[in-house]
């Protein structure tokens, strides 16, 4: 299926850059702890910081697919990953909250134009196959697992020694910029000839229920997921649930699970039909997350978390895969699609950390209970939409 060597190279590439994007999104969880101590943060705050980089997520989840459009998506995403370096050194040397603000906005910049970025190549490599995408999403996982380690690892007795994982990042940072300078990719747009034919209406995407279907169960996974790994390691210390290395430990331990996760739809997506395996992931993540948030024992949290990283594990990745030809018919349906689902992530860090700023952390993570319930109705919905359009292809044939 790859056998081109530019190809190859392209996926390579977009493996290696989403390991780094993993690494980039879990430090942003990780590493808020520390500084809500060093810098005396209220969870208000907090939570604020956590959805700024949702924010940026979300512009830059848009406005690089649509700039790419106009000066190439080579220097589109250079420009927007060299944002990855810059907020880290200024989390470094950045000691007012207008400092952090910026730069935990330019952290998601940084993020979306690169998932932007990966899926739409990966995808443009294969439309539809969710085992590809699957696979990128892996190398996202091999990176988020590894960041809550390092952190531990670097941290040990002595908590001042997070600056050093800030460091290692802003390092990680350049080394993804220089593997977007080496990516094969056109830089420049070029207009296809007579495309007003080939596509009288770019925005037809507007007209495709699945559009919508994709959205809301991207937004409300969204929620979940950004909700938990931006509190998750402030829930565990702040509770006394877990001390501050088994805290980050289990961060990693839930992308462990993800990582082995997506590898386990990856191969499944091959012989057993998405539209089966997207609801079991579903109902998984409401029973574990349930589990999760109710348990006191360290023994139930650690299955509890296990249950939950390997069951949100290709919620994404196979939500996407439904919408692969439409993206491949309208690009900008991908840009829409990101943008819309994004909200999910920017509007639940600030509901957990206002509802935990007046009745704790519990319940602010409680919260999140409502939303993997929520999403899975959406997964239902969209599942039961394409098997009942799959029956009717079938019928007229």
């Amino acid at each position: 299926m790859l056998q081109d060597s530019i190809k190859k190279k392209q996926l390579l590439c977009s493996y290696a850059v989403f390991v780094l994007n993993g690494m980039l999104a879990l430090s942003i969880g990780a590493i808020m702890p520390f500084v809500r101590d060093e810098r005396n943060l209220s969870y208000a705050l907090c939570g604020t910081l956590v959805s700024l980089h949702s924010v940026g997520n979300l512009i830059s989840s848009f406005f690089a697919g649509a700039m790419a459009m106009k000066i190439g998506r080579k220097r589109s995403i250079l420009l927007f990953n060299a944002c990855f370096a810059l907020a880290y050194a200024i989390i470094l040397f950045g000691k007012s909250p207008f400092w952090l603000i910026l730069a935990f906005t330019m952290t998601g910049l940084a993020r979306g134009a690169t998932s932007n970025f990966c899926n739409a190549v990966v995808n443009g490599l294969a439309p539809g196959k969710a085992g590809l995408i699957n696979g990128l999403h892996a190398m996202f996982s091999v990176g988020a697992f590894t960041f809550p380690i390092l952190l531990m690892l670097l941290t040990g007795s002595n908590p001042a020694n997070w600056i050093y994982a800030c460091a290692f990042m802003l390092i990680m940072g350049v080394l993804s910029w220089l593997l977007y300078l080496m990516i094969p990719v056109e830089d420049r747009i070029v207009p296809e000839k007579n495309a007003e034919v080939k596509r009288p209406n770019q925005f037809g995407f507007f007209a495709e229920p699945v559009f919508y279907l994709t959205i809301v169960t991207l937004f409300f996974y969204l929620c979940a997921e950004q909700g938990v790994i931006g509190w998750l390691v402030t829930y565990f210390k702040d509770t006394g649930l877990l001390d501050d290395s088994y805290a980050q430990l289990m961060a990693s331990v839930q992308w462990i699970m993800i990582l082995a996760g997506r590898l386990a739809t990856a191969w499944l997506s091959t012989r057993v039909k998405k539209e089966k395996i997207l609801p079991v992931m579903g109902v998984g993540l409401v029973v574990f997350f349930l589990l999760l948030i109710n348990s006191s024992s360290t023994l139930w949290i650690i299955i509890g978390i296990i249950g939950f990283g390997f069951s949100m594990a290709g919620i994404y990745p196979t939500t996407v895969s439904f919408s692969g030809k439409l993206i491949q018919v309208y690009p900008l349906a991908w840009s829409f699609i990101l943008t819309l689902a994004s909200l999910g992530s920017i509007l639940m860090p600030s509901v957990i950390g206002k509802i935990a700023e007046s009745a704790g952390i519990a319940a602010g993570m409680s919260s999140v209970g409502a939303v993997v319930i929520i999403d899975l109705v959406c997964i239902l919905g969209l599942t039961g939409f394409i098997a009942k359009k799959g029956e009717e292809v079938n019928a007229d044939n």
